[in-house]
Order: C-alpha cells, then structure tokens, then sequence
C-alpha cells in the first residue's frame, strides 16, 4: 500500500518498530477500508457471518453494509416517530421539533430556492439523501463504528441515484426529445455544434462524478489525519509527542462534526441545483 511504503523510508525501520510494540502502519488503512469484521469494544474484532451464494454472487455484507443498514433503520425509526409526533399534535415536541429545523432549512434553503414552484416533487428524495449521508456521517465518528461515505462505491451509488433524478426531472418538464435538445445552449453558431454537443453529453456525467468525488474525498481525509496523528506517537517512538498529536487530534476530530454536516448539505445542494438546471432549461 502507499502508506507502507512511505513508512518503510522513514529512517527507523519498520521490524524495528513492530518488535518495540509500535503498530504497522497497515492499521491505518484497517480503520478506512471496507472489510468482513467488525471491532466491538471488549470483544475485539468480529467476522461477519458467510451467507450462502446466490447464483454465485457472494452477498455476504460487509462493514459499510452494515453500517448502511444501520442509518438506514435509524432515518426510518427517527421519522416514523416524528410522523407519529405531527398526528398527535400540530406543534412538534422534543425529537420532531430538533428534526424540523433540517427539514425546514433543506426545503426552504436548497429546495424552493432551486427548484421553483415545483419543488415539493423533489423534496422527499432531498430529504431522504441529505439524512442519510447526515446520519452516515456521523455514525463514522462514534468509536468503533464505520464511515461508510467514506467507500467510493457508496458515494459513487449516491450519485448515480441523483444521476438518473436529474435526468427523469429533466425529461419529465421538458419531454425526452424537448430535454435533450436544451442540453445545447440556443443560438450558438451552426458550425460549433460538433464540439458543444460532446462537451454537453460529457457535462452529465462529470457532475455526479463530482458529487461522488468530494464526499468520498473529504470523509475520508479526515478519518486519515486523525489516525496519522495517533500513529506519530507509535511512530515516534517517544511519550513527548502525544499531547501534541492527541490535540491536534481533537481539533481535526471537532473539524469533523463541521464537515460531517457540510458535506451533506453540500451532496444535497448540488443535486438539487442540478435537478433545477434540468428542469428548467430556460434559464
């Protein structure tokens, strides 16, 4: 791996600090990439159960699966209890009236402004995509578990899903041949038509390559930082390094909870202003 590799160039080898009791800088990676166990406090690290193949497709879940579930079953129970909420009363209580905050700021801040007066088609989908990765992002902070946001097949799969909303909102309010026709800009020249026409088609696909991108990107780098700066006291050898690196630690650890909402406001702005350059091709 490249992590190795750079730790296998530092001048103290890399023997020397597993026979001292430093950990390989492998266990850095362990604690970002997917895999078939799980680490639970007191127990250590637990394989997940081989399921059966189906037709030969393994199915087995992984760590990220798992954690997907997770937040999956959490968003669901959260708003089936606030939907309970509004039935018994028009003012919302305790957890409806923490929750109503996000959904108030998704549709009125990213939603309407976008959108337009159709907004409300879309809103459960931005709702539905913005507490998901909200919750898979916060998940990833509490010891033990896993960021699955961090796996770019997840974002990626997010941002397939916002690929074909944007393209069904699109076809949708300007019809298949109407839709794909207002990809081109109107009144450009005739003789620039081969080259915008490539770049246009190529413009669909780079926008959910980016949504997909940037999530990834900024969960993980955060989860990286934070465990090379544990691993320097390890690394180093020495106890004088660790209120320095457990500090900085704790900052980029805060940092986190910043990014963890931003990046889903981020995933879900995006969308939705792709979903409203769709819709309306007018403007």
């Amino acid at each position: 791996m490249a992590v190795s590799s750079k730790i296998d160039t530092l001048a103290v080898p890399v023997d020397t600090l597993q026979k001292s009791g430093a950990p390989d800088s492998d266990w850095i990676m362990h604690h970002i990439v997917d895999g078939r166990e799980i680490e639970l406090p007191f127990l250590g690290y637990v394989h997940i159960p081989q399921f059966p193949l189906v037709f030969g497709i393994d199915i087995t879940p992984t760590k990220h699966v798992v954690f997907m579930l997770i937040a999956a079953i959490l968003v669901f129970i959260t708003f089936l209890s606030i939907a309970r909420n509004y039935k018994k009363s028009v003012i919302p209580r305790r957890l409806a009236n923490f929750f109503e905050i996000f959904i108030i700021f998704v549709r009125d801040e990213i939603a309407e402004p976008t959108l337009g007066k159709n907004y409300h088609k879309f809103l459960p989908y931005l709702l539905t995509l913005f507490f998901f990765i909200l919750f898979g992002n916060f998940l990833g902070l509490i010891p033990f578990s896993a960021t699955f946001t961090s796996n770019i097949a997840v974002t990626s799969t997010l941002a397939l899903l916002s690929f074909l909303m944007i393209q069904l909102g699109g076809i949708r309010h300007n019809g298949f041949f109407g839709y794909f026709k207002g990809l081109v800009p109107h009144g450009i020249p005739v003789w620039l038509l081969p080259l915008m026409i490539p770049v246009e088609v190529l413009g669909l696909f780079t926008k959910p390559i980016a949504l997909a991108i940037r999530l990834f990107a900024n969960m993980i780098a955060g989860h990286i930082v934070i465990l090379a700066l544990i691993g320097l006291i390890f690394f180093m050898g020495t106890i004088f390094i660790a209120p320095i690196s457990v500090a900085f630690a704790v900052f980029i650890y805060l940092l986190e909870i910043l990014v963890a909402l931003l990046q889903a406001y981020i995933f879900t702005m995006l969308t939705s202003l792709f979903i409203g350059m769709a819709v309306h091709q007018e403007h």
